[in-house]
């Protein structure tokens, strides 16, 4: 399966065609990520400081560590948003199936259909549900309509909204509440289907009832997709992933199963941090 993906890969990028199309006839659209030596500077600021570190496909992986440690800095470097920030550096390698995705053939348009980002307040278009969902496909050039209703009711279902909104496909995404947006807008990200969704605190601007709906949805997202959540919740990080990772300062402090983290961390640091006494 892995090596069918990277195959896949290398030919869209050499073709300068759709990653997520060429991925697409795969059920299962996981991917791994290689991390090696990342350093990150903003001007003369370093923000990383030599993180290496691997993530297995059809895994949920937090990142926790106080504010300012670096976390969302490096969750936001495997979709290359960080390319627009002034005075921007990276030193390393990030490798998504094998592919280096700094390397100078990488079109970033087409990597970014492959890792879907859900940011930390819903951000809906001003559009309807409808058009919200079939947007991404739209931008590709896709003109099937049978294709891109199909896909919008099979995302919509994914994130566990379809039968909120199936009679008022047409209705303003505005018009929702702030936990459907932000399902609405994880559906946005799954109707590309990417084989990686990044989610920098999804829930930090939700209630408990619309969170536990967030969470439901992510471990059951993790049977096709890699996901990766940059969270301050220690409950939440506990409850829905597999491994976790405590960053302090721009350094990786520990990485490990989640349970071993939460029960016997083997770093001091980490054990303060989870506990409540630092951070």
């Amino acid at each position: 399966m892995a090596k069918e993906i990277k195959v896949t890969m290398e030919k869209a990028i050499e073709k300068n065609i759709n990653i997520s199309s060429a991925i697409a006839e795969d059920e299962n659209h996981a991917a791994r990520i290689d991390a090696k030596d990342i350093k990150v500077w903003y001007e003369d600021f370093m923000a990383i400081k030599g993180i290496t570190m691997k993530i297995k496909p059809n895994t949920v992986t937090a990142f926790i560590g106080p504010s300012g440690c670096g976390k969302s800095t490096f969750l936001r470097l495997f979709n290359r948003m960080n390319d627009y920030v002034d005075g921007f550096k990276m030193e390393g390698k990030i490798k998504l199936q094998g592919n280096n995705i700094y390397g100078k053939k990488v079109l970033v348009e087409e990597l970014r259909k492959e890792i879907g980002m859900v940011f930390q307040k819903p951000n809906p278009f001003p559009k309807s549900i409808f058009e919200n969902v079939a947007y991404g496909l739209k931008i590709q050039g896709i003109k099937d309509k049978k294709f891109i209703n199909a896909r919008v009711e099979k995302a919509l279902k994914q994130a566990d909204l379809w039968d909120e909104v199936k009679d008022n496909l047409k209705k303003s995404a505005l018009a929702l509440s702030g936990g459907q947006q932000q399902r609405l807008c994880i559906a946005r990200t799954l109707a590309v289907e990417p084989s990686i969704i990044l989610m920098d605190e999804p829930t930090s601007a939700l209630d408990p009832i619309s969170t536990a709906k967030i969470e439901d949805l992510i471990f059951e997202l993790k049977e096709k997709y890699t996901i990766i959540i940059v969270t301050h919740n220690m409950q939440q990080a506990s409850r829905i992933s597999d491994y976790t990772a405590f960053f302090y300062l721009g350094e990786l402090i520990e990485y490990d199963k989640t349970k071993t983290i939460f029960t016997k961390p083997s770093k001091k640091q980490t054990e303060n941090y989870i506990t409540g006494r630092f951070g």
